[in-house]
């Protein structure tokens, strides 16, 4: 029981970042789902909304003053995860050079190529060895949603959505606003 009570967090993000896997791929082994495309379209819609989740994390964290909430690094993973599977995904409809074959891939392979490592270092043990370049490490994910945003923004996505959501997360992460929203808080 004590398990359950100190990780509850990460077992209900573990399960709602899964519960999509288990429909997707019943739908394509039965074929409901034509073709890969569809899957790994799927997939990344998944990984931009995980990853804009986790951006969220913080603005919300701030105008609820919620501290030290260890279910963001859950959310990073499921976002990794997702974002994993879209690549792997695309590589096994599209081919793995296709993906040097326009920008908007590109973009998304820096994205992957960025998520790796932050991934690997998602884990207390890690946050010890690398003590303040850990969170310096961690900070590669504002990039990887830059990069994101314009990877979607160019396949004519729905984008904006998310590109509202994390402006307004970093509009609220600004100084001179977090104090503000934090004075009226308290």
């Amino acid at each position: 029981m004590q398990f359950l009570k100190r990780n509850y967090g990460w077992i209900i993000v573990s399960i709602l970042a899964s519960l999509p896997i288990i429909p997707l791929s019943e739908l394509y082994f039965n074929g409901g789902i034509e073709n890969v495309d569809m899957l790994y379209h799927i997939s990344g819609e998944f990984a931009i909304r995980w990853m804009t989740a986790v951006l969220t994390c913080t603005p919300f964290f701030i105008v609820f003053n919620i501290t030290n909430l260890f279910v963001r690094q859950a959310m990073g993973i499921a976002t990794a995860v997702w974002s994993f599977l879209h690549f792997v995904i695309f590589i096994w409809a599209e081919g793995f050079f296709e993906t040097f074959k326009q920008f908007n891939y590109i973009a998304g392979f820096i994205v992957v190529l960025l998520l790796i490592p932050m991934f690997f270092t998602s884990n207390r043990k890690s946050m010890k060895w690398l003590k303040s370049k850990w969170k310096k490490l961690q900070r590669f994910v504002y990039v990887a949603i830059i990069l994101s945003l314009v990877h979607v923004a160019i396949l004519e996505k729905t984008w904006l959505v998310y590109a509202i959501i994390v402006g307004v997360g970093f509009i609220i992460r600004v100084p001179l606003v977090k104090e503000k929203i934090t004075a009226v808080m308290t």
